[in-house]
């Protein structure tokens, strides 16, 4: 570098080259701390967005592994459902088939009471089947908003369902009566020809 006298060192024309070197400098230096500034928000955008990842990709496979495991259990007890239904269906439609069967005008009369006693058999059948398929039905329901709106079972036909313990107890004294007055009247017999003897 050439070596200047005093006075060119001090040369306005020197300091002013200096003075614009000096502020060139500056600008280079603020750009490139603009340039560091961008850099440091691109950084801190990308932070957060990483950071926004990650939370939202926690929440939502939490979300959906709760979500499929209900689905998967909604599933087993439709199906569950669905196969109690079709397991009702075929017995209702069973039991359906046995009753448009019943034709009381081809009985013979001979056989008019065993004829009655089959059909009301199967009438008593039919009774308590729908009884305890709706009865499961409606529990199964429970658990679940849907409704499968089954008509009830009246209570006044001679089918089992709605009895109470007393009154299997009077149809139980009803139906053995005939038999102790029998026996009682066949003891009475015995011991009077018993006496009769000696």
């Amino acid at each position: 570098m050439l070596e200047l006298s005093e006075e060119e060192a001090m040369s306005p024309e020197h300091l002013d080259s200096q003075v614009q070197k000096a502020q060139e400098q500056l600008l280079q230096l603020k750009r490139q701390s603009e340039q560091i500034e961008k850099q440091k928000r691109e950084l801190e955008e990308l932070s957060r967005r990483q950071e926004e990842l990650e939370r939202g990709r926690a929440e939502m496979t939490d979300k959906l592994s709760r979500s499929l495991v209900i689905l998967e259990r909604e599933g087993y007890d439709s199906q569950k459902k669905l196969e109690q239904i079709r397991a009702t269906h075929e017995s209702f439609t069973q039991h359906l088939q046995l009753l448009e069967s019943i034709d009381p005008k081809s009985w013979n009369s001979a056989e008019l009471p065993k004829e009655l006693s089959r059909a009301l058999s199967t009438v008593d059948d039919a009774r308590t089947e729908f009884s305890q398929q709706r009865s499961r039905l409606e529990a199964s329901n429970d658990d679940h908003s849907a409704d499968l709106d089954l008509p009830a079972v009246s209570s006044s036909g001679s089918g089992l369902a709605g009895r109470s313990f007393a009154q299997w107890v009077q149809i139980g004294f009803a139906v053995t009566l005939p038999l102790i007055i029998f026996g009682i009247v066949a003891l009475l017999v015995f011991f009077w020809m018993a006496a009769k003897v000696q």
